[in-house]
């Protein structure tokens, strides 16, 4: 059952051309039992994304293998998460009634707030990739850990959340993840980042994980709960957060 329920989360957070039978037998509304495998399914996803990193950095230098590792993570996602990005900065920065937020969220033009978001978290992934190859960090491993990371964090913004709209693809997750989910899933992440990383992926992954509770409790604020664009948002920032502890 585990297994199916990877790729069920797998098949759900990625382009991966998973086959249907792997996951045959989980029903959309039983996902949320798959939020322990999301720490593995970042593991997959990040290493993919390192090897790119590995593969173009000895002939097209570091940045360019940098922006390869960036883009590479957007393409296998789809551009899912950093859609959620763009749109949850478009709601929240317009200085609009809370329900006017969330009707601009909804909208899938993209507007001023949210490209600034998706350009600054872009080059920001890429100048702090670039740092830390510099610096010698064995980036295979600090990709993944980063994956991982984000995809483990998030969950903080399930776990005793408010969704807050009717109805949306975040309510499969929000609100429904049980306190032993979410337990297992921060180990999960906390186990992976050790592993790949040491301590130093561990003390990165407590700040992450801090900085997207900070997170939570501005968009619970401002929006009234959560959303599917800000569980997208926080797997961004909590990439990020990770690879800025890291410097």
């Amino acid at each position: 059952m585990i297994f199916r329920l990877f790729f069920a989360s797998l098949q759900f957070m990625s382009r991966l051309p998973v086959p249907q039978r792997w996951s045959s037998g989980i029903d959309i509304e039983h996902y949320v039992r798959g939020i322990v495998t999301f720490p593995w399914v970042g593991l997959l996803l990040g290493t993919l994304s390192g090897l790119v990193f590995f593969s173009l950095q000895s002939w097209l230098g570091l940045p360019l293998a940098a922006l390869g590792a960036v883009l590479s993570l957007a393409l296998l996602t789809g551009g899912l998460h950093l859609d959620g990005l763009a749109d949850t900065c478009d709601g929240i920065f317009s200085a609009r009634s809370k329900e006017r937020m969330l009707e601009i969220m909804r909208d899938s033009r993209l507007g001023t707030h949210g490209g600034l978001a998706l350009i600054f978290v872009i080059l920001a992934k890429i100048l702090i990739i670039s740092e830390l190859a510099l610096r010698g960090t064995p980036m295979i491993a600090a990709l993944a850990a980063a994956s991982v990371a984000g995809r483990s964090v998030v969950v903080l913004l399930m776990y005793r959340q408010t969704y807050a709209r009717e109805q949306g693809m975040g309510n499969l997750y929000i609100g429904k993840v049980t306190g032993w989910q979410t337990s297992w899933t921060l180990l999960g992440g906390v186990v992976l980042c050790a592993l790949l990383l040491g301590s130093s992926g561990v003390i990165a992954l407590a700040a992450s994980a801090m900085g997207i509770i900070l997170s939570g409790l501005a968009l619970r604020r401002t929006l009234g709960g959560q959303t599917g664009d800000t569980l997208g948002a926080a797997i961004e920032l909590g990439e990020l957060f990770f690879l800025l502890c890291l410097l």
